[in-house]
Order: structure tokens, then sequence, then C-alpha cells
């Protein structure tokens, strides 16, 4: 007779309805389906069984039968070879298997599990065993285990997890690639991920910019997901807005913070819970200095059971530092702050004292602050604060120091002078930074490398202010030998100079430039390990320079992996909402869209646009709002596009950035071109020429062809709106001359092939033209220049694709830049009958459908029934066949 509690043991469990598989953890990955064993090794909260879930479903999918056993402390070596047995008979629906396993009561370490292992072989089947909470097992059980492992047939494969301190003794396995252990960094979810997700759950309820929002707040951190998705989900059963739920959830004491408080520290020992409290204030945990600022001595060991017992901990950072996830560690210090206040200061006093000690000024100085030591506390943060901002890109820091120091304390002190007028520069706020640039160079005894460096500051809030020509003047002084040996201010010199090249029109110029900087500075990387860690922000602007000249020359090839790589580089050391991640995230968007990729320009532009209002340089901020604008477009969004193009021009306008206002316009323009709004596009022009007729503009020369190159662009999608061919022609032959002497290759292309149709229209030679075109936009990869520029221009394109050579009368108002699909046939067919469908063209049968959909096989007979109506087949073998036919299967089955 089997035991119950062991039939309960292997009965795996139920997936939840909205759980998104990840492609980048599926057991079929290239990094995964060719190891005989997997191992995700994490603390609680992680997501570990819903991963084992998911593989499970995945290898069921395919017709392999998978066994699943929870681990348990009673299991011993016997009981576990038993479980495993009894759950491999079931997967395999042979009631034999196992037999002499489950019925062999003679004690013995390794017995059970030698026989399991023979009988397994003899089978000939490939089978999956999975077992959850290996963690639990007692010494002697894990070690059966890890001989498992060792001597698994082929047609066996094992997916396991464990908490951190499920130790298996399988080093050797893992080292020579035949298990693959997934820690808990991989298990977090990445944005994509988590907009699959919340589309998952709540569909168009819940807007991009609010879940990449609800991700920020999580970080990605599977357990806070599900909370917040739970008390979302409450939310939206009594009616309530989605948009707002989400938005109140990181409030503090939000309902998401008050059920993590319950879940995990309701029943955390006392001793715990107060030690938590008291650490919480920290940024980053070090057993030392959770001991000096707590008072307990066995900080090191509560450290890593809390960790390994625990969701608290986020993935630590190197080393021994460890880091609370943000959500439990604003819950605690709410906690924190109703302390008494003398065991406040004192916490924050310990905790200065130890930064100081060891060399961390920056954490430091602010819990000086917090003790009320505001002496030191400012000498720490002169000490630290224009080294954090130069090298790590710390300009929140410097802003929230300049909101406390008082202004005498800044005079004081020229370097923190120095650091706020960088971070002012670099913002919205760039008029301020002139204001401490004079404080600055009225102090007695200004050399010429601090005036070289106040001009390269002036230069910076020229670039944020849009005005090349003062950029340029500004620079101009210091364009031979300089006076600087800084390496950080030689390569901030670089990129000035190379930032000019291309206001200049000579993008290759500008990369030239950049990597003559390069190898000129390579020597001065002094540090650990010959990395040159002080340049990494100054040297990640080299990449923005570089990446820009590429989206300029319309490079868009060559623009994404170069943005990719640096997007991911600097999202993963400053933070997703840095405004330098947004601002290279920004160009990476245009370029994705221009590539048509579509979910990855949507993606990066989620819950930035505000950082870049604010943050953005001009050029950034105007492909963001273009390239969100003609997405809406492409959707069929007009409403929303021109929403956008509203925003843009009141950025411009609280920004006083007019370049920014007249392109808008542009883009207005173009989208009313699209549907011949003739009346509307020459309202808009002149609303172009009172911007540029504003004595305010900026009066330059660099500035004036921008916007001038602007203007004949609107003025030529004008004349298209009304069908005036050929006046069109004369302003799409000057915006050329324009984009062609700044090198803007993707609005030559654009231009190129807009007067090509002017031609057509007017009844001249124009095919050679537009073929001209499209070979350059095929060169350059611009794959939806077209389609952006006028759906007639567009249905042209694909009439020459598909062997014509006369252009349609007329096109729809969203046109695609290649051939169609073919139709969406598989409409007829419901999602699940869909899947079935998959299914059965992997020769599963009914039950095998059944057990990998989760469904009863009765539920699958209905559907198969459905599918023998709608395709008219006979059999299966027909259902799979016409389905071929019909194009409802892919290649891939």
């Amino acid at each position: 007779m089997i035991p119950q509690d062991l039939v309960l043991k292997v009965t795996p469990p139920r997936v939840q309805r909205h759980v998104v598989a990840r492609g980048r953890l599926s057991s079929a990955a290239d990094a995964l389906r060719d190891a005989a064993a997997l191992m995700v090794r994490a603390p609680a909260g992680t997501g570990k069984t819903s991963l084992l879930a998911q593989w499970r479903l995945e290898q069921l999918g395919l017709g392999v039968p998978v066994a699943w056993v929870s681990a348990q402390a009673i299991d011993d070596p016997d009981r576990l070879a038993q479980s495993l047995a009894l759950s491999l008979r079931i997967a395999m629906a042979r009631p034999a298997f196992g037999r002499s396993v489950l019925e062999d009561d003679r004690p013995g370490n390794l017995a059970g599990m030698t026989a399991l292992l023979a009988e397994l072989a003899q089978s000939a089947a490939n089978v999956v065993l999975v077992v959850d909470e290996v963690d639990r097992l007692p010494a002697a059980s894990r070690a059966a285990l890890a001989y498992l492992l060792r001597n698994a047939p082929l047609n066996v494969r094992v997916f396991m997890a464990a908490r951190p301190d499920g130790q298996l003794d399988i080093d050797d396995l893992i080292a020579y690639g035949q298990c693959v252990e997934i820690g808990a960094a991989q298990l977090g979810f990445s944005l994509e991920e988590t907009l699959q997700l919340v589309q998952a759950r709540f569909g168009a309820r819940v807007g991009r910019d609010t879940a990449a929002r609800l991700h920020a707040l999580t970080e990605g951190w599977p357990l806070g997901l599900q909370l917040a998705m739970s008390i979302v989900g409450r939310g939206a059963d009594t009616g309530a807005d989605m948009n707002t739920a989400i938005a109140g959830l990181g409030a503090a004491g939000g309902a998401l913070q008050g059920e993590l408080v319950g879940l995990l520290l309701a029943d955390m020992d006392a001793a715990d819970r107060d030690f938590l409290v008291r650490v919480s204030v920290l940024e980053l945990l070090h057993p030392a200095l959770c001991r000096a600022m707590a008072g307990v001595d066995d900080a090191p060991a509560r450290l890593t059971r809390l960790a390994s017992d625990t969701p608290v901990f986020a993935a630590t950072e190197g080393g021994d530092w460890l880091r609370m996830h943000a959500l439990v560690r604003d819950a605690l210090r709410r906690r924190f702050a109703c302390l008494d206040e003398a065991q406040q200061v004192r916490a924050h006093a310990d905790a200065a004292q130890w930064l100081a000690a060891h060399d961390l000024p920056d954490e430091a100085a602010r819990h000086a602050l917090s003790a009320g030591q505001h002496q030191q506390a400012y000498a720490l943060a002169e000490r630290s604060l224009y080294e954090s901002l130069m090298r790590h890109g710390r300009l929140g820091a410097v802003l929230e120091w300049l909101s406390q120091l008082p202004a005498e304390e800044l005079d004081r002190r020229p370097r923190l002078l120095l650091a706020v007028a960088w971070t002012l520069a670099s913002s919205e706020r760039h008029e301020e930074a002139a204001r401490f640039v004079a404080r600055i160079l009225a102090q007695p005894g200004a050399s010429d490398a601090l005036r070289c460096e106040c001009a390269l500051i002036l230069g910076g809030a020229a670039v944020f202010a849009d005005d090349p020509d003062r950029f340029v003047a500004l620079h101009a002084p210091w364009t031979g030998a300089v006076p600087l040996t800084d390496p950080l201010l030689l390569q901030s010199h670089a990129n000035r100079m190379a930032y000019c090249a291309l206001l200049e029109g000579e993008p290759a110029l500008a990369r030239l430039r950049e990597q003559q900087a390069a190898r000129g500075h390579a020597g001065h990387a002094g540090h650990a390990g010959g990395v040159d860690h002080g340049t990494d922000y100054i040297r990640r602007w080299s990449e923005l320079v570089v990446g820009l000249s590429y989206v300029w020359e319309g490079q868009a090839l060559l623009a994404e992996p170069c943005l990719r790589s640096a997007v991911a580089s600097a999202e993963a050391q400053l933070g997703r909402r840095h405004r330098f991640s947004c601002n290279l995230a920004a160009l990476l968007a245009a370029t994705a869209w221009a590539r048509d990729l579509a979910a990855d320009a949507s993606a990066l532009l989620a819950d930035r646009l505000d950082v870049l209002e604010h943050s953005g340089l001009p050029e950034s901020l105007m492909q963001a709002y273009l390239t969100a604008s003609r997405m809406a477009v492409a959707e069929g969004a007009e409403h929303r596009a021109l929403e956008l193009l509203a925003a843009l021009d009141a950025a411009g306008a609280a920004r006083r950035l007019p370049r920014l206002r007249i392109a808008s316009c542009v883009e207005q323009v173009r989208v009313h071109a699209r549907r011949h709004r003739a009346q509307t596009c020459r309202e808009l022009c002149d609303r172009i020429d009172a911007h540029l007729a504003d004595p305010a503009a900026p009066q330059g020369p660099l500035w004036r062809r921008s916007a001038g190159m602007l203007r004949d662009v609107a003025r030529a999608y004008e004349a298209i709106a009304a069908r005036e061919w050929q006046g069109a022609l004369a302003p799409l032959e000057r915006a050329d001359e324009a984009a062609r002497a700044l090198c803007q290759g993707g609005l030559h292309i654009e231009l190129l092939g807009l007067r090509a149709l002017a031609l057509e229209r007017c009844g001249q030679p124009s095919v050679a033209l537009v073929r001209e075109a499209i070979d350059l936009a095929r060169a350059l990869g611009l794959q939806r220049v077209f389609a952006d520029a006028h759906p007639e221009l567009a249905a042209w394109v694909d009439t020459l694709a598909a062997g014509g050579d006369k252009p349609a009368a007329a096109a729809p108002a969203a046109a695609p830049m290649h051939p169609a699909p073919p139709p969406a046939t598989s409409a007829v067919l419901t999602p699940k009958e869909r899947e079935v469908l998959a299914l059965l063209a992997r020769n599963l049968s009914n039950k095998e459908i059944g057990r990998a959909m989760q469904a009863g096989e009765t539920t699958i007979k209905w559907h198969v029934k459905n599918l023998f109506a709608k395709l008219d087949a006979g059999t299966r073998a027909q259902v799979v066949q016409r389905a071929r036919i019909l194009g409802l299967l892919g290649g891939q089955h």
C-alpha cells in the first residue's frame, strides 16, 4: 500500500493562468538545452518553483513524461527513491514501473536509487525528473541525489530547485557543463517580461508606461510582482482604474508595502526583525558594518541565514555586500523612523564612522548629516561628491546636497560648486549653471585649467539649451593645446571636439575624434586590474556621441549594436531611469523603429518620456517623441500621435527650445499630409514661420540652418497635402540640399523618395530615383522610412517590390513597408484550439495534450472535434496537413 503522503508529494503544482513563459529561461534555450541537469539556486520568493513548473509544461508539450517530487525533511535516501519511482510510474503511465523500489523495505543508503537508475536505463524512454526544495533534504539524501545525477542514463534529465544553503556537492558537474546553475539574478523579471506579464493579466487596461513603473517599483522581483498583481487584480474586480491602482502601490505605507511587511515579518523572530529595521537605512549591507551599527556580534551569520531563509535581499553587489529589495527596505525604514530619536542618531553616527573609516565618503556623508554632524558631513561631501559625479554619474546625489547645503558652505568649497555647475548644466536648469560658474571664476587664483573646465560646463549647458552656435563659440578658444591634465576632463574635452564635428555635418570625423581620444587616454588607466573605472561615466558620453553620429547619418544597422550595448551597460550601472540611460534609450528607440522593431522601441521608451522632458538632450527628447508618435500612427491611433506631438511642443515651450516646437509642427504636418488635410498643414506651416520670426529664437547660422531645413520639409508636405506636386519640388530640393550638407542620411532618403513621387505625379521620369532611394534605405537598414513618410510613397515602394513600376493614384493611410503577411486565417480558431493544433503537430495523444495544457482529456477531445469540423478533416493527420497548407502552423511545427 502506497502511503497517502507519498502520493501528495509527487503531485505537481498547478501553474497560474497568467504566467508568461520566459524564453531566456526555457529548458530549450541555447544555454540550457544540452545540460543533463538544471539547478535553480536562489532564496525564497524568487520564483524557483514557478520556473520548474514552466519547464515541466515545456517538456510535456514535447511528449516527454515529467515526474515531480517536492522534497521534505523526512525523506531519507530510500523514501526519496520511492518518491521518484512513484512519480515516474504516474508520469509514464506504467503501473508496474518501480515496483522493486517501492516494495523493497531493506535499509540501504543507495540500493533503492541504484535500482531506480537501472530500471530507467532499461526503459529507454526519455524522462524528466523534477525535485523541488532540495535544501529540505537531509545530508544523506542530498548525497543520494548527487549519486543519481552522476549516474543518470542518457535518457534522463533532472531539474532541481534549492535555497542557497542546499548544497549538493556537484561542483564538478557544473564545471564540466553537465549541470547548469541558475541564480537569483537570472530569476528576476526583465522589463520586457514584466510588460508581457502585465499584458497577459490585464490586457489594454494597463498602459506600457504604467507597467514599466510597476517593474521599477518591484525591481523585477518575482514575489513583489506577484503581490502587486494580486493587489491590482483585486482592485480590478471592484472596477477600480488599473493605472491609478498601480500608481498608488509605491506610496509610503501603501497596500503593497503593507502586505510585504505582513508576509515577511509576521512570523519572524523579534531579534531578526529588530536587526533588519536598524540596518534598513543602509543602501548596501556589509557584515562588519551591520555589526557596528546594530551592535550584534553574530551579524555575519545572521545576514547569511536571513539571505537564505527570507526573500528580503536582492542579488549581491559583489563580495560580502548585500542589498535589500527596495520595497522591503522602504517598509522597514518606516519602522526605523518610529524608533526613539536618540537611537536613530546613534545608528546614523555609527554608520558614518564605519563608512568613513573604510573610505566610503559618499554614504558616510549622508549618515553624518542625518546624525546632525553637519561640518563632518560637508567635509565628506566635498571630498567625494565631485568624484562621485564625474566617475559614476550620481547627479541625483549632487542635487540632493544642493538643496541641503547653505550658500556660504558652497562658496567655501569650490569642488562642490563645480559638481553643482556640472549637474545643472546637463538638465533643464542649464541657465543656473552659468551663475555657479560665475561664482567659481569670481574666486581669487582661477587657473587656466579651471577656466577651461568652466568653458566645458558652459558648453554642456549650451548643448542642453539647443544653442549650437554658442557651444561652438565657447569651445573655440580651447581647440588647440588645453591646460588640462585630469583624464576625466580630457575625455570631456574630446567629447566636445567630436560634438563640434557633428554639428558641422561631419559625423565620421566625430567618431574619429572619439577613437583618437580613447587611444590617447588609455595610459591613464591606473586602477585595480588595469581597468579605468575613473572615466567610465565620461566615456559613456563618448558612446552617446558615437551612437548619435550613426543616427544622424541614418546608419541604423551600425547604430543598433553600438547603442544596444551602451544602453544595457548604462542601465546596469546607473539605473533604467537615470537621465543618461534615458538619453541613450531614446536614440536606440528611434533606431529600433527605423529597423521596424516596434516592440523593442516601445519597451525602450516605456516610463521614460517624463525623464527626457526635464533632463533629455534636445535631440534625444525630439527623437523619443517623434518615434512614439510614428508608432501611434502605425497602430492607427492618430489621436494619440497628435497628443504626443502636442506634449513635445509643450516641453519645447517649457524649456524654451524653439527648434523642438518647430519639429513638433513639422511632424504634425507630416501626419495631416497623410490624409491630405491641406488647410491644417498651411496653418501649422504659418506657426513654424512665427517661431522662426520670434526675436527670442537663436540667430546663429548653425541653428538657423537646421531650423530652416525643417521649415522646408514642412512646406513640402504642405504642398503634398494639397496635391500641388509641382510646388513640392522646390522645398524638397532645398531641404535635401541642407540634409546632404549636414550628412543626415535618413532624411535625405525620405526626401529622395518624396521627390520621386512628386516627379511621378507631374508625369516626369522618376523610377530610377525612387529605386535609388529604396537601395539606399536597404543598405542602411531603414525599413520604415517610406511608410513613415507618406502612404502613397510606401504603396509605390511595395508595388516596385512586387514587380510593378507605377504608383497607385491613392493609398490607404497606413501602407506597409514590405509586402503584407498572409491573411490571419487563424482568426477562425480560438486561442485554445491553436494551442491544441500546435501540440497535435508534435504527435501527442489527447492525454499528453491535456497534461501539457493542464486540462481534462474530455476538454481536449472537444477542441480536437472542433478542429476536425473547422478544417474539414477526417483524421488527426489531415488536421495537421490542412493547417500547414492554410498557414496555421509555422515552420517550427
